[in-house]
């Protein structure tokens, strides 16, 4: 695949710097946001949306980088299955703090939709949209061949490099005569530029791969681009991607150096022992989500009175051991561990909790922690 000369046309500066954040205060590295807009029993998806509002706004006056919601489908407890949607209206309600899809499934969509999608997103936040990319369905295969109206989808996934190129193509509207596509144009976009009295935008989103295993991490390495890994439900994977990424980067017009993230489960609550209660009643949901009972996230009590089986209980025990929860400072300390033993260029922090408020309340201790900036919201 090739890399265009035309795919980042920016003005000041490079186009690594639309990807690589600055760390604040003493975090080791930048740090940054995953909302799996969670939906808690007896709360509402508007209320999970509003909390992601709520959320953005504090991640954007404290210093966190980036703020990126997922796409996930047929899931009751998580209310992110049109990540574009949203981030238009957060973009409505922040000023500064780039905003991005961690990720768009890529084979559950026509590569042009998502040009179109991204494109829109850029010219309503200029310069600080991120297009982070999957080729897992986010959900089961029913649903995965609902979304892509076929029942091959293993096809979907070993198509995901021609997809990414199409897609690359629509972004930078740069399809070689001859090609089919030639005339198509994914607007808003490059041809606007090419048009009477037309202006070309500086900025166009940057490219991420996201993954779990491997084939993620060769294909950004091998293309330059950046590359998120799902450590908070694939840590047994983090360490051997992220050093295969490193091994077969390659360096482009995006990266002269490679750049990962991680994703990180992190819960602070002011007493450790609330935290416990949180996460048992977030890894209860991953109990029912993974013995195909998806539901609503359920409250710490009904997590307390909930009589695991044995092999649930091996389950919880694994799961939580890769979420690093407790006071500020334990998850500090835990972050800061994690850190070193991955090498992450930046630390993206999901908190699954039952209520929005202790999900806020959790990036906001962190932050102290940490002793990021105050600035006051926009």
């Amino acid at each position: 695949m090739r890399t265009s000369s035309r795919r980042y046309p920016v003005t000041d500066g490079t186009a690594a710097d639309g990807i690589r954040g600055t760390a604040h205060g003493t975090a080791p590295v930048p740090l940054s946001v995953l909302d799996l807009v969670t939906v808690g029993a007896g709360r509402t998806a508007t209320d999970a949306l509003r909390t992601g509002v709520e959320l953005s706004r504090l991640a954007e006056s404290r210093g966190y980088h980036r703020y990126w919601v997922a796409e996930h489908h047929s899931m009751p407890g998580v209310a992110s299955s049109s990540p574009a949607v949203i981030l238009a209206h957060l973009a409505a309600h922040t000023e500064r703090i780039r905003l991005g899809s961690g990720g768009v499934m890529l084979p559950n969509h026509a590569p042009l939709v998502i040009a179109e999608q991204f494109g829109t997103l850029e010219a309503l936040a200029p310069g600080r949209v991120d297009l982070g990319l999957g080729r897992a369905p986010g959900t089961d295969g029913a649903t995965a061949a609902a979304l892509r109206r076929t029942e091959r989808l293993h096809e979907g996934a070993d198509d995901f490099p021609q997809q990414l190129m199409e897609l690359t193509r629509f972004l930078d509207d740069d399809f070689p005569d001859g090609h089919p596509y030639r005339r198509i144009h994914a607007v808003p976009g490059p041809v606007q530029a090419t048009s009477p009295g037309g202006v070309q935008s500086p900025h166009r989103p940057p490219l991420w791969l996201l993954g779990s295993s491997g084939f993620s991490a060769r294909l950004a390495g091998t293309l330059g681009l950046p590359f998120a890994f799902a450590h908070h439900f694939s840590a047994q994977n983090t360490v051997p991607a992220l050093d295969l990424y490193r091994e077969t980067f390659r360096p482009s017009e995006v990266l002269a150096e490679p750049y990962a993230l991680i994703g990180v489960a992190a819960l602070a609550t002011d007493e450790e022992k609330e935290a416990r209660r949180q996460v048992l009643a977030a890894a209860l949901n991953m109990v029912r989500l993974r013995t195909g009972r998806p539901g609503l996230v359920p409250t710490p009590e009904e997590a307390e009175a909930y009589e695991f089986s044995p092999m649930e209980r091996e389950f919880v025990d694994s799961w939580n051991a890769n979420v690093i929860h407790g006071t500020a400072d334990e998850v500090v300390s835990g972050l800061d561990d994690l850190q070193k033993r991955t090498g992450a260029d930046e630390l993206m922090l999901t908190a699954n909790a039952h209520g929005g408020d202790v999900r806020v309340r959790s990036y906001e201790l962190i932050a102290d922690a940490y002793g990021l900036p105050k600035a006051p919201a926009a």
